[in-house]
Order: C-alpha cells, then sequence, then structure tokens
C-alpha cells in the first residue's frame, strides 16, 4: 500500500471530481449558473466547486419531497430493525470512503487531513452507528392507569426535520443532526453551510446508495437566504441549527412568525479553563490548553478560549503553555505532519485578525498574531495568545472563533468561579485540581452543559449530551436526549370496560 504522505494527498487533491448540486428526492438538481457561487478551498485558494444557490422554488421541492416520503410511511412506516439495517449500511459506506471523505472535508474546511481522518470521518460513522442501534432498543412508557384503562405514551416522528449546520465540523455536525433524526423515522432537509458544503452532498448520496428511499434525506445548498427559508417554511415541523447566536436568535424569530416549528439551538462559546495551584499536572494542563484552542484553529464553540490560572503559578505555567503552542504553527492540511490548518475563509480571517488589533490595545500580546504562509494562497494564522488584566476587555467577552487565547490571573476558587459564570454563553468549562472536593463542587458551581475535570474536550462517547446553559442554546445533541428533540409524546388510553 503506497505510503499516505503528502506527496500522495496532494495527487489525490489534483484527481478529486468535486459535485456542488444539491440533492433533492433522490436527484441532483441542476445548477442555475446565474445563482451559483464559487467553493473556494481555504487550503491554497483553489476553486473546487461551483455550487448552487438554492431558489425558494428548490427549498419547497426539497422540503415536498420529505413530507411525501413522510407521509407514505417509507422511511417512518418501516420496521425499527429495518431502519437501523439501512443506517449501519450507511456507516459501513461513509468508513469505507473514508479517504475520499477525510480528503474533502480537509480541501473544504482547512483541516488538517491527520484529523478528518482520525475524528471528522470516523466520529460521524460512529455517531450514525450509535443512533442505528438505539432504533429498535427505545420505546414509549406504560402508564398506571385507572384499573379500567391501559395508558400508554408513545414517541413519534415529528415530521420535517430542517438541519441547518456549520462551517467548522460539517461532516460531524451533520451526523449530529442527521443520525438522531432519521434514527426517530423523519424525513430531513439538510443545508449545509456555503463556506463547506460538499461533504454534506457526498454522504447523503452515500444514504442512498445504502437503501435510505429518495425524499428521507434532501441536501440544499446556499447561503443564509437559503436556512431563512427553512425557517420561515410552514411545511417543517422541526429545525436544529448549529452556529452562532445571532443566527439563532433569527430562526427562533422566524420559527413564532410562521407556524411555531420546534426550535433546537447550540450556539455560541467563551469557555473558561481554570488551572488550581494544585493541579495534578501541570505539563499535562499546559498541553490540554494550548489544544483546547488551537485544535481546529480554534473554530470551535467548546474552545477553551478564556484560561484562568490562579496567579501563584500564571508565570510558570505561561512559559509552559508559549512552549506548546509552538507545536500548532500552521502547515499544509494535505500533511499528515501538520496540526493547525487553514482558517475558513478570508471573511473570518479578517474577523479574526480585527480581534487582535483590538487585543494589543487591550492587553499583552505574548505571541502569534500574524498571517502565515501567505505565498501558498492559502489563509493561515499563528496561534495567538493574549495575557490579560480586565476580564471585561473585548477579547475575553466575545467568542472570536479563531486561534486566539486569553489568559487572566485569579487568587481564589470563588474569583474563578465568578469570572468563569461572568459571560453570556454556558457552553463548557474545565478546572485543574488535585482535590477531589474543589472538584466536585466547581463543576456544580460552574455553569456550563460540559465540565471537564483534569482533562479538556474529552468524551467522543456518544452517550454523553452536548448543548449549554444560558445564550450557547437549548436541547442537546448526543445521547439518547437528542432523540427527544426529533419525536412527539403522544398519550394513548384505551378503556377496557
Amino acid at each position: 500500500m503506497e505510503h499516505k504522505n503528502l506527496d500522495y494527498w496532494k495527487r489525490a487533491a489534483l484527481a478529486f471530481q468535486f459535485e456542488g448540486r444539491s440533492l433533492i428526492d433522490g436527484e441532483l438538481a441542476p445548477i442555475d449558473e446565474v445563482r451559483a457561487f464559487v467553493d473556494r478551498s481555504p487550503v491554497d485558494g483553489r476553486t473546487l466547486a461551483v455550487v448552487g444557490e438554492c431558489s425558494e422554488l428548490e427549498v419547497n421541492a426539497a422540503v415536498s419531497a420529505a413530507r411525501r416520503s413522510f407521509s407514505a410511511g417509507v422511511w417512518s412506516g418501516l420496521n425499527p430493525r429495518a431502519r437501523k439495517a439501512v443506517l449501519l449500511r450507511w456507516a459501513a459506506l461513509i468508513r469505507a470512503n473514508l479517504d475520499e471523505l477525510a480528503l474533502l472535508e480537509t480541501l473544504d474546511s482547512g483541516k488538517p487531513i491527520r484529523d478528518t481522518l482520525s475524528v471528522d470521518v470516523p466520529g460521524a460513522a460512529y455517531c450514525i452507528e450509535w443512533f442505528a442501534e438505539a432504533i429498535d432498543k427505545v420505546g414509549g412508557e406504560i402508564v398506571p392507569a385507572d384499573n379500567h384503562l391501559v395508558g400508554m405514551v408513545l414517541r413519534e416522528a415529528v415530521g420535517v426535520v430542517a438541519a441547518v449546520v456549520p462551517w467548522n465540523f460539517p461532516l460531524l455536525m451533520a451526523a449530529w443532526k442527521l443520525a438522531p433524526a432519521l434514527a426517530a423515522g423523519n424525513s430531513v432537509v439538510l443545508k449545509p453551510s456555503e463556506k463547506s458544503p460538499l461533504t454534506a452532498i457526498r454522504v447523503a448520496a452515500l444514504a442512498i446508495e445504502a437503501g435510505l428511499p429518495p425524499g428521507v434525506l434532501n441536501v440544499v445548498t446556499g447561503s443564509g437566504d437559503t436556512g431563512h427559508l427553512l425557517a420561515t417554511h410552514d411545511d417543517v415541523d422541526c429545525i436544529a441549527f448549529t452556529g452562532s447566536t445571532n443566527v439563532g436568535r433569527s430562526i427562533l424569530r422566524c420559527a413564532a412568525e410562521s407556524n411555531l416549528k420546534r426550535v433546537w439551538l447550540e450556539l455560541g462559546g467563551k469557555s473558561p479553563n481554570i488551572v488550581l495551584a494544585d493541579c495534578p499536572d501541570l505539563a499535562r494542563a499546559a498541553k490540554a490548553a494550548a489544544a483546547a484552542i488551537f485544535y481546529n484553529m480554534g473554530e470551535m464553540c467548546t474552545a477553551g478560549s478564556r484560561l484562568l490560572v490562579q496567579n501563584s503559578i500564571k508565570d510558570e505555567f505561561i512559559a509552559a503553555l508559549l512552549a506548546e503552542a509552538r507545536a500548532y504553527e500552521p502547515g499544509d492540511p494535505l500533511d499528515p505532519a501538520t496540526s493547525m490548518g487553514a482558517i475558513i475563509d478570508e471573511t473570518q480571517l479578517d474577523r479574526v485578525e480585527r480581534y487582535i488589533e483590538q487585543g494589543k490595545r487591550e492587553a499583552r500580546l505574548l505571541t502569534g498574531g500574524t498571517r502565515e504562509r501567505e505565498s501558498t494562497g492559502g489563509l493561515y494564522l499563528s496561534p495567538t495568545i493574549f495575557d490579560v488584566s480586565d476580564p471585561s476587555c473585548t477579547i475575553a467577552r466575545e467568542e472570536i472563533f479563531g486561534p486566539v487565547l486569553s489568559v487572566l490571573g485569579f487568587d481564589t476558587l470563588d474569583e474563578a468561579i465568578e469570572l468563569a459564570n461572568g459571560t453570556e454563553y454556558g457552553l463548557a468549562a474545565a478546572v485543574w485540581t488535585s482535590d477531589l472536593t474543589t472538584a466536585h463542587e466547581a463543576s456544580r458551581r460552574l455553569r456550563a452543559g460540559t465540565v471537564w475535570v483534569n482533562c479538556y474536550d474529552e468524551g467522543g462517547d456518544m452517550n454523553f449530551p452536548f448543548g449549554g446553559y444560558k445564550q450557547s442554546g437549548n436541547g442537546r445533541d448526543k445521547s439518547l436526549h437528542a432523540l427527544e428533540k426529533y419525536t412527539e409524546l403522544k398519550s394513548v388510553l384505551v378503556r377496557l370496560r
């Protein structure tokens, strides 16, 4: 077998055939050249594909196909084991096409190939497998009732689900929506981000190859206008969204002004990573702190973008952190040795750079803050760390969504908790301590949907629900709790006599 080094992936990239057409009712839709847009790779600026901008006509066609397939019962009416078998075949096809999907994801989003090979594609397959296995094991309830009644609580598919997913984990976030929605028996219209739409089209084609009936999974490409059409559509029963808090607010308004569709939101974060002086392993904590902000170029809603370090160890910890940051100097995403790739597009890179300039006025720049590898035509930024004295400054409050870390000092645990919770977000948090009582008490006091103790961003296991408090959203992805988002509860009472 040929060694999969940089040369291998470059040759594979040159030979790749890209598909930019939407998939509606089992067929690839023609592209209206007037409305189409060019999808460019952040790796080197090359054109990957011409992608269709779906009009209202095409969105209506996709929703109609989903409604028709749902009402006909071609998927919702299948026996649970039959649905399970199709989803397992789909997951197997994703694994069988690992190299293709990983390369596609890397070229489209700028992620390092080693991450798409080890995390994004296998994680998507695992998610689909996990919910497939749940299909024939999760049921309703028999309710204690009067003796002359039989009382049942049923869970039924909600109907037509719109899933709007972001550009930072295009395939994995799609799987987090599609797997539970399809497992519950719904039909789905998926809208990927216009910045990274290509894996969605490909995996939907693989789903049809696995036996998913036409119309059950549709993919509509386009910008925010396409998403708006789904959010306002009166025949969409539920919309699940991962993205920015501002867009989440807009989707809520659209739902209120249309048919009051169910709305599930996974939004932003400004997650605190607290390192106490009794941290059991400062070297491991520094390594984890660097990964928490520089993995995936910092384009993560759970990024540990606020590092809170007890003042008595702050200087020592910063020295270790700066050493770890050097491992994230950006490189060619097609090189398996690269740990940090390209920023998604020029708009996002400009946005991050504006925050860096703001940070230079508000705090002390310790490292980074510069564009890199500009001669490649790609979009790269060095890992950036600020020493912040004022927790109210912009870079310590607002979500940057890039490789920019704010380090803040504190003296007491109470001060750290107050700093950690002093944000509109509540997605994730971490605390590093050797004291068991401190670990438990801090976990209880931190207002976040996930709290890690002596680690960061652990737990790819699908058993753990994922979501946030406050303005980080509502509902949960992953785990059996995710199935609840895509079902309706129905009470049935049968009189016996």
